[in-house]
């Protein structure tokens, strides 16, 4: 019941407070100490949650004007569930991205990589192009937020139809988007998008499940799902979202390590929220153009006309203009296996278009210290046609498949998911693409390899 610390330490921590909270724009929650020097020190600060949040959408909605008017917009496709209200920052210019603000709804022409850091921000996102596998489709659901791609192809350009700072409702369940605050939204906070785990009975399966997971700093969140491990974390949203450069960059910079500590710092949270469950890494599979933007990275890339079908995956790892950033990825699997011991983390290897190259790759990785071994699996995107056709050879570098069925379709049916004039024809079910995966179930099994499926189509088609 007495006063331990004094007045003038009282006054110094409010005006650490002040300081603090100034700087971040936001309450916040923060610890400290007091040393044997009788020195105080700031332990951590972060964005207080309950109280803020409460204060925030008491006066938010005394500012906002509701509004009954059920006015549409734009309508497109529901790429990823729920209800939100908010204000609309457009941006159609890549450059754009750092100005956007955590708690606004992104409304741009399309998403990639790069977007990753605006896209966390965000409470919604819209967008003009894209289909249900699109990168905004596929992130957002990870991210669980709202998401309605595709306005161009179903009604109007959402980039032209709203103004910014508009303020908008976004009923990304149904793909609609309405003019104003809706009363109804903002008297049922419990139809908001809700990123929160549910804890819930869960039977067992025969087949195991494992997650899809770009974000590391979304593991510990999603770790306690009841799943079998990821089955796909994708190495780019470490490099979008930390890194920023491009890894030839790094290393004429004389900065490897930091790439090699960042990779595996962002690997290492996964591996231990999900321990002792396995966590898969996807090699990276960034395409030429996805690599130039990022910083040095106009220097080392070429301008493929088709970058889809162009420079990734496999074919750069033994390329000697790429070997040596590969091998700044396999050092840092290395740290995450051998020096913090997380020896659940395997990896899987992108877009390997021959089985030369699955030769290439394999040897290349074993030089470096991580052959395969019962300890340490190898597995292989199957997303080309000719991964399917010679199964039975590729069957000789790999412990197993993943099936990408957006590519797979993509390459199987010659139709670009993301091109609105053929998007009709391009269908996961069609029996060309089924007899494909009927087919590398049958061939692999025979060799005792196992075969995963981490597209989209099977939550969305039974069949």
């Amino acid at each position: 019941r007495t006063q331990v610390i004094t007045d003038e330490q009282l006054a110094e921590l409010a005006g650490y407070a002040r300081a603090i909270e100034k700087h971040y724009g936001c309450y916040m929650d923060m610890e400290w100490a007091v040393d044997h020097k009788n020195r105080i020190w700031i332990l951590q600060a972060r964005p207080e949650t309950v109280w803020s949040r409460r204060n925030k959408d008491t006066k938010e909605e005394k500012k906002v004007n509701i509004t009954t008017d059920h006015k549409v917009l734009v309508k497109g496709l529901p790429a990823s569930p729920g209800l939100v209200a908010g204000k609309v920052h457009v941006i159609t210019n890549p450059e754009d991205i750092e100005k956007f603000k955590k708690g606004e709804i992104l409304v741009t022409p399309m998403t990639s990589p790069d977007w990753v850091p605006a896209m966390k921000k965000a409470v919604a996102i819209i967008t003009d192009a894209g289909g249900m596998t699109c990168h905004a489709s596929i992130v957002s659901r990870e991210l669980g937020i709202p998401c309605v791609v595709g306005t161009k192809s179903r009604s109007h350009e959402a980039t032209k139809s709203i103004k910014d700072g508009q303020m908008i409702t976004v009923d990304a369940t149904n793909g609609i988007v309405y003019d104003g605050v809706l009363e109804d939204i903002v008297k049922k906070p419990e139809a908001q998008a809700s990123t929160g785990v549910a804890a819930e009975y869960v039977p067992v399966t025969g087949t195991k499940i494992y997650m899809n997971l770009g974000d590391p700093d979304l593991a510990q969140k999603y770790g306690v799902l009841p799943c079998d491990g990821i089955g796909l974390m994708r190495e780019e949203f470490i490099w979008t979202t930390f890194i920023h450069e491009h890894p030839l960059h790094l290393i004429e910079t004389g900065r490897s390590d930091f790439a090699v500590n960042t990779l595996a710092e962002g690997m290492r949270k996964v591996c231990q929220a999900l321990a002792p469950r396995q966590v898969v890494v996807r090699l990276s599979d960034f395409k030429s153009s996805e690599y130039r933007d990022l910083k040095g990275g106009d220097k080392y890339e070429p301008h493929e006309s088709s970058a889809l079908l162009g420079w990734r995956g496999a074919s750069r790892y033994y390329d000697p203009k790429y070997t040596p950033a590969f091998k700044l990825e396999l050092e840092a699997i290395k740290k995450v296996r051998n020096e913090f011991g997380f020896k659940n983390l395997q990896v899987m290897i992108p877009f390997c278009r021959t089985v030369e190259e699955a030769e290439l790759v394999t040897n290349l990785m074993a030089q470096e210290g991580l052959a395969r071994s019962k300890d340490f699996k190898v597995w292989l995107m199957a997303e080309i046609p000719s991964n399917i056709i010679l199964a039975d050879q590729f069957n000789k570098y790999v412990d197993g498949y993943s099936i990408g069925s957006n590519d797979l379709t993509m390459l199987v049916l010659g139709c670009d998911r993301d091109n609105e004039t053929v998007q009709h024809i391009y269908d996961e079910r069609n029996l060309a693409v089924r007899r494909a995966i009927h087919h590398l179930i049958e061939v692999a099994h025979k060799d005792g390899k196992t075969v995963s499926i981490c597209g989209q189509a099977p939550s969305v088609y039974p069949e």
